[in-house]
């Protein structure tokens, strides 16, 4: 009964399967392993951040370049501040006590005894960068040789929160925080990393680190959840079908083998009745019937008269469907 199991399109059936269920198993069991890497990093970085706090800051050079395990940690800096490239970035948000508020950085480069420059964002500031009034109150940074010390930050790129990568800014102000961004503005060379001060100047508040790139919670973390059941409903749907053809084939083959075939439809066989009800019948082939005498004369007659055929017909087909030699014994009788 299962014959039907071997034919070439059961075996592309079954090879499907076989390859498609452990592929999605697969890609299902990966992507909740990502997912759980990224809790595991984020939980991480939170004891690192606790860490870092507490910890005694760190020279810079010995923390660079950033990554998951610098990014975040204490580090200090000598040098002093350019006055002349003091840059305000836009439309950031400080979350805080007080919720969401909107404002901007205060960015200023400090040229350390290395000669290349550190970007230190001295604080935050509520207001528009465009404002006057808002900008007014930005303190000038301290001059003379001065020792920072702040958390690492990798620079930004264009899928960090708050950034203006489109270009278009005011003269004096910054969208991204990067060496890249700040290669045509600095005529120095720049570190690629930056800094926010932990104790700022008043009346600048301090920003807080933002967590390492790909350490986080964020959506793509919930993404990587999401496409784990995706795969496993793939596989699930792929094994509902199997079945559900192999029951259909199956069931198919069983009454093939009892000799069960489907009846008609019923409103098809209605539907021929009805056409073949509504045929007229031609006169000619009743003319026909009576001449070789598969009709009798009386049923004819019969049919004449209640006018299911008629009678002029019937005349005109019975006379053509005689012979020469009845016609003329027919007149005959006519005239006797």
């Amino acid at each position: 009964m299962y014959r039907f199991l071997l034919t070439p399109r059961w075996w592309g059936i079954n090879v499907f399967a076989v390859l498609a269920i452990p592929f999605c198993i697969f890609m299902g069991s990966w992507q909740l392993s990502r997912f759980e890497d990224r809790v595991d990093t984020h939980r991480q970085q939170e004891d690192r951040s606790a860490q870092a706090k507490a910890a005694a800051a760190r020279p810079l050079d010995s923390l660079l370049p950033v990554d998951k395990v610098t990014s975040g940690r204490q580090a200090s800096a000598r040098g002093h501040y350019d006055t002349e490239h003091q840059l305000l970035v836009p439309d950031r948000t400080l979350k805080d006590k007080h919720g969401e508020r909107q404002g901007f950085y205060v960015l200023t480069l400090l040229r350390t005894d290395h000669g290349k420059a550190l970007p230190v964002v001295r604080g935050w500031l509520p207001g528009d960068a465009d404002a006057k009034a808002d900008t007014a109150k930005v303190p000038a940074p301290p001059k003379g040789e001065v020792t920072v010390t702040g958390a690492l930050q990798a620079s930004e790129n264009q899928g960090t929160d708050g950034v203006q990568a489109g270009g278009g800014l005011p003269h004096g102000q910054l969208g991204m925080i990067s060496a890249a961004s700040l290669v045509n503005i600095a005529p120095y060379d720049v570190y690629d990393a930056w800094i926010t001060l932990t104790d700022p100047q008043a009346p600048l508040q301090p920003v807080p680190p933002a967590a390492a790139e790909g350490s986080g919670l964020d959506l793509k973390a919930f993404q990587n959840l999401g496409y784990t059941g995706e795969w496993f409903v793939f596989a699930g749907f792929v094994v509902f079908m199997w079945f559900r053809l192999f029951r259909r084939d199956s069931e198919a083959a069983r009454d093939a083998a009892l000799g069960l075939l489907p009846e008609p439809d019923g409103r098809e066989v209605a539907a021929g009745s009805a056409g073949a009800a509504d045929e007229p019948v031609g006169a000619r082939d009743v003319a026909a019937e009576v001449a070789d005498g598969s009709v009798e004369a009386r049923d004819v007659a019969a049919g004449a008269a209640d006018g299911s055929v008629g009678a002029p017909d019937v005349a005109a087909g019975a006379a053509g469907g005689l012979t020469g030699q009845e016609r003329g014994g027919a007149a005959g009788v006519g005239r006797g």
